[in-house]
């Protein structure tokens, strides 16, 4: 009887530590105590000198650098990061289910997109852009991309602006991925490769590409780069505090130079933060 007592009371003793525990050691992120010092930041995969996965496992680009540098503003040491790959369209969807906690994937600013989201920044001005061989000298206007084959990704506003704005005789090539493009242009297939500046001086920027390609300097649009939060979220205010500095110490500077240097992108001077360009 005593022993069977005893038996009893041990098991329920065990049952509550081990509850206790389960509920104590998740391994997650804690938001309510900031118990945890991990961080989850959403970024290109693809995007070399924007965001860029390499083969060794590495992660480089100046949404990289920024997100890097804002994140450690935040308290957080690079190795409390995980880089979660931030695809156009899954955007919005990864802020508004919590599985980051601010994406900086040349996010441009729209008010489609704050009705969804919050934004820090702008910390970048990119503008559409056109790439074109290092030796073409045929175009040096939009319109005279009329009758040129214009390559963009399947699906990209980019292209179809062209097409419907500026070079309505443009013939327009859509491929599976901007590295398909380049191929295209390298080879002649193509004579021109459209989208955000920013990005078209990343891929020029590769190791394989230096020389061979330039930039047209067309500024097509205004695209603002933001760092996107989930609605509501205070980090918005703590990380335009922590872009502010980054602009003040110079850090934003090195990381234009690293990153878009070797392309000879002609960037726009750091944005204002809280101010969007129309």
């Amino acid at each position: 009887m005593n022993v069977r007592k005893v038996t009893a009371a041990a098991t329920a003793a065990l049952a509550l530590s081990l509850t206790a525990t389960a509920c104590g050691s998740d391994g997650g992120k804690d938001s309510d105590s900031g118990s945890s010092d991990k961080i989850t930041i959403g970024i290109k995969f693809d995007q070399p000198g924007i965001g860029l996965k390499t083969p060794d496992g590495k992660y480089t680009g100046f949404d990289v650098e920024v997100a890097t540098y804002v994140a450690k503003e935040l308290g957080h040491k690079a190795g409390d990061i995980e880089w979660k790959e931030a695809k156009s369209a899954d955007r919005e969807t990864l802020l508004q289910r919590g599985d980051v906690d601010f994406i900086a994937a040349s996010y441009s600013i729209n008010e489609e997109r704050q009705k969804k989201v919050d934004f820090a920044g702008p910390y970048l001005l990119a503008h559409q852009d056109i790439l074109v061989r290092s030796d073409d000298d045929s175009v040096k206007k939009p319109a005279d991309l009329n009758n040129k084959k214009l390559c963009s990704v399947t699906g990209s506003t980019s292209a179809q602006n062209v097409k419907t704005k500026l070079a309505p005789k443009a013939q327009l090539q859509e491929y599976g991925g901007y590295s398909e493009c380049l191929t295209g242009l390298e080879n002649k297939v193509i004579d021109a490769l459209t989208t955000d500046d920013s990005i078209l001086a990343g891929y020029a920027a590769q190791d394989e590409f230096k020389g061979k390609f330039k930039l047209g300097g067309f500024k097509l649009s205004n695209e603002n780069y933001g760092i996107g939060v989930k609605k509501g979220s205070d980090l918005k205010g703590k990380i335009n505090t922590a872009l502010e500095k980054m602009v003040s110490d110079g850090s934003w500077d090195e990381y234009v130079k690293n990153t878009f240097g070797p392309a000879n992108y002609k960037n726009e001077p750091a944005p204002k933060i809280g101010v969007v360009v129309s």
